[in-house]
């Protein structure tokens, strides 16, 4: 067997490809969310925080 063909026949860079692929989608999906949920999330933290420093 050639070195060509044993080459062509190897998929685990494949499957490293595709991890990476899978990590991308879910990375941008998480961004995304957060972009989305951020200033909301923003917001209750200061309230949270303005009505602890009023109730000292």
């Amino acid at each position: 067997m050639t070195l060509f063909s044993r080459f062509l026949k190897d998929e685990s860079g494949a499957t490293a490809i595709e991890y990476g692929l899978i990590a991308a989608i879910v990375s941008l999906a998480i961004i995304t969310g957060l972009q989305i949920v951020g200033p909301e999330l923003g917001n209750t933290f200061n309230t949270i925080g303005t009505t602890l420093q009023n109730a000292q």
